[in-house]
């Protein structure tokens, strides 16, 4: 369930849900995520219902730095580029495309994937997608770089690893969705230490440069090391990755 990105993608324009209807999605997702989390289009569904005026808020903060601003003149389709396995590999070794190439990899996921799932979560498809919408540029964008942020961070994929960088990406953004999600990690209360690992990753998000206007197409090629001490990633995690069917069957609220 904590497999997902932060922000879903769909941009159509149909009245606000109610507050009664958001819970009521809120809570159906839940019991899903928490019967199966693996079940990645859960967390869209959880992180959408609850975005309200979040992704608005990220547009103003977004268009008042100035790599926001270019950005959204340009427009860059980085879904593309993520997509462009020999073109990051091309790049050099020891660079932020290669170990994103790694992480993928190791997680044995796609960058297509997670689109799909984000795609499913809100019931909606590619053609639904407004790329003229300035809020559906950046949260498209936020989902597309989930993974990179994964590959900065450190966070494997794991259910401690999604959590810390939910809590993470929560610091950054402020979205309620995200919080949430991040706090369902916090009821593996049969994992030592989870609570303060996925605080830790608040924290460190706060410390962080806030990172949703970064050009990641210029940063690919750029040494790893270079890139997280520039975003302000200076201590990475020492944790023991948590797999799903390692939690014990008591961590899980019924």
């Amino acid at each position: 369930m904590l497999t997902s990105t932060s922000q879903a993608s769909s941009s159509t324009r149909a009245p606000a849900p109610s507050l009664r209807a958001r819970l009521h999605t809120v809570a159906d997702a839940t019991r899903a995520a928490l019967a199966d989390p693996d079940d990645t289009q859960q967390a869209f569904r959880i992180a959408d219902a609850l975005s309200f005026d979040n992704p608005q808020r990220m547009l103003r903060r977004f268009r008042r730095t100035d790599s926001g601003a270019r950005l959204l003149a340009r427009r860059d389709d980085l879904l593309a580029v993520l997509t462009d396995r020999p073109r990051l590999e091309a790049m050099p070794e020891g660079s932020l495309a290669h170990a994103y190439l790694r992480f993928l990899d190791g997680e044995g996921i796609t960058a297509a994937g997670l689109v799909q799932a984000s795609l499913d979560g809100v019931g909606a498809t590619a053609a639904d997608v407004d790329a003229r919408d300035p809020v559906a540029y950046v949260r498209t964008r936020m989902r597309d770089t989930h993974d990179l942020w994964h590959t900065v961070t450190g966070y494997r994929g794991d259910l401690l690893g999604e959590a810390a960088l939910l809590a993470f990406t929560f610091a950054q953004t402020g979205n309620l969705g995200v919080g949430f999600l991040a706090g369902i990690g916090v009821v593996l209360g049969g994992v030592p230490g989870a609570r303060r690992f996925i605080a830790q990753g608040y924290a460190r998000g706060r410390r962080a440069t806030w990172m949703p206007p970064v050009d990641w197409v210029k940063l690919l090629p750029r040494p790893l090391d270079e890139v997280r001490r520039d975003l302000g990633i200076t201590e990475l995690p020492v944790y023991e990755p948590v797999r799903t069917h390692a939690v014990p069957a008591d961590a899980w609220p019924s």
